[in-house]
């Protein structure tokens, strides 16, 4: 399928020089270096967020964490421009009919523990994925998985759009299903990347070693620990030392930490994650008048511009304008107005009757909405505290609680919040119809927020089984303009997405599909 990307821009702020500082256990290692491994072994660190309690890749969205370390694969890829390439599966091709997707297996593949890759060990992976995980039917249901030669043929019962770009989802990346898979939440999956787990701690370090049977090319790095260092500024601070070679999840406020410094690249790209806020209707927030006063009392642009200091752009749809879904077209009804705002509460009934300052809902109770937060990604606790601040100023009591990302998902799950921080990736099938299946469609385990709307179930429904682009586009419009219409979702922003690294390191990219951090074409210089 087209992809339908408008250009990311992806430059690099500063040059990257040849450089004398070495990174920890590289080849030209200084007597000085802070890094005590052998010399004759080739290592590097990561500085990275906390983001998994397990490995197990069937859990919630913890596959993420074994794709970007470097674990996991799929039968397919996205490349740096967002475009499906062959990985596991050499090729694929879907019958006239579009109910039978045919993946032609690569040979000489082995799993990290020797094991051989076959189009039957595929097919227990993707069945086991189906089987333990609720998340795997969201992206497509499969009549039935079967083996053909060496092709795995994926039957639906009517056509299916988007699975092979279902398929590079880490959820559904292969694993060894002859391992103990009952050790794969603490010792990593089996699975065929250029890396495997040998020790992983969630909150500390999962420490990496290299893939010996690793089918793709000659790994460069014997070893790699992924350290988390949740706090920004902590991250930054080093790799300014040199503890780190690689940082993810700096911001826009950190570049003038680095500047003049011809030791470090930075990398930006205008990515394809959006941050909003479930606003949850079992609740409170079940009064569409309430829903609207929210979205109208918070000034988006301020948030972008000077709190993020224009690393994100201001949120309105739930599709961001780097993809080419009709972000300009769509009309929204709750742009920020304070004073409309306050009249609208007022009109509904909400009133601050004991004089704190603070509405109480129109039967009298007090209103205080919990808004659920996790800050490892340091614009959503920017988001939170600025929203809430707004609250204030049109009269609602807004009181934030933050958790682990862990909680958050169970919170989630539970549908124990009045509101909800989200950060996501809109397009990890190559298109945005599987995030809003998963997060708007009625009857998705992953919509808590009770929201319901018939055009919108029906426009997914028939985005699922329509394979014309311009067409697509046109249900994503639709479904997009009714969420808004229905005052459903706080759009906060869309990210701009930073990589910083040390000059002595080469082959480090930045991927619109954020699942490839750790790649085999990451080592140092020579």
């Amino acid at each position: 399928m087209k992809k339908m990307f408008k250009r990311l821009f992806l430059v690099s702020c500063f040059a990257l020089v040849a450089a004398s500082l070495v990174g920890c256990g590289s080849e030209n290692k200084k007597e000085d270096s802070k890094n005590d491994t052998k010399s004759e072994e080739k290592s590097m660190v990561v500085g990275v967020t906390s983001f998994a309690d397990t490995l197990e890749p069937t859990e919630q969205y913890f596959s993420w964490v074994v794709s970007r370390y470097g674990v996991g694969e799929n039968l397919v890829r996205f490349n740096e421009n967002g475009e499906l390439e062959a990985c596991l599966a050499e090729e694929w091709s879907v019958s006239e009919d579009h109910l039978t997707w045919d993946f032609k297996i690569r040979e000489g593949v082995q799993f990290s523990n020797g094991t051989e890759l076959t189009p039957e060990s595929v097919k227990d992976s993707l069945e086991r994925t189906f089987e333990l995980s609720p998340r795997g039917e969201t992206f497509f249901k499969p009549a039935a998985i079967e083996v053909e030669g060496q092709s795995v043929l994926i039957k639906t019962e009517e056509p299916v759009a988007i699975v092979p770009g279902s398929l590079a989802d880490p959820l559904f990346l292969i694993v060894d299903t002859t391992a103990d898979t009952e050790k794969f939440a603490q010792d990593g999956p089996i699975c065929t990347g250029p890396y495997i787990v040998e020790s992983f701690s969630p909150t500390d370090t999962c420490e990496l070693v290299k893939n010996e049977n690793y089918w793709d090319g000659e790994v460069p790095l014997d070893r790699v620990t992924m350290k988390c260092i949740d706090d920004q500024a902590t991250r930054s601070m080093a790799l300014q030392n040199n503890e780190i070679q690689i940082a993810y999840n700096l911001k826009t406020e950190n570049i003038a930490e680095f500047e003049g410094n011809d030791e470090i690249v930075i990398d930006k790209l205008d990515s394809l994650r959006s941050t909003y806020a479930f606003m949850n209707q079992n609740g409170p927030l079940k009064d569409k008048k309430l829903r609207q006063a929210l979205l109208q009392g918070i000034d988006r642009e301020t948030y972008v511009k000077n709190l993020l200091q224009g690393g994100a752009t201001a949120g309105k749809a739930p599709i961001p304008p780097t993809l080419d879904y009709g972000f300009d077209e769509l009309v929204n009804e709750n742009t920020f107005d304070p004073e409309a705002a306050k009249k609208i509460l007022v009109e509904a009934g909400y009133q601050d009757k004991d004089g704190d300052g603070f509405v109480e809902t129109p039967s009298g109770d007090p209103l205080d909405l919990e808004f659920v937060i996790y800050t490892s990604r340091e614009e959503l606790n920017v988001y939170a505290q600025a929203m809430q601040a707004n609250m204030k100023d049109i009269g609602v009591k807004v009181t934030l609680n933050t958790v682990s990302y862990e909680t958050l998902l169970d919170m989630r799950d539970a549908s124990s919040f009045d509101l909800l921080i989200w950060n996501v990736l809109v397009a990890n099938t190559g298109d945005p119809e599987n995030y809003l299946k998963e997060n708007w469609y009625s009857s998705s385990p992953s919509n808590q927020a009770g929201y319901r709307n018939e055009k919108v179930d029906a426009a997914l429904d028939k985005m699922a089984v329509t394979f014309e682009e311009e067409e697509r586009k046109k249900l994503a419009m639709e479904i997009q303009q009714n969420i808004m219409d229905d005052a459903a979702t706080m759009f906060f922003g869309y990210e701009t997405t930073y990589l910083f690294s040390n000059a002595t390191v080469e082959g480090v990219k930045m991927f619109p599909m954020d699942y490839y951090w750790l790649t085999k074409d990451i080592k140092y210089a020579d």
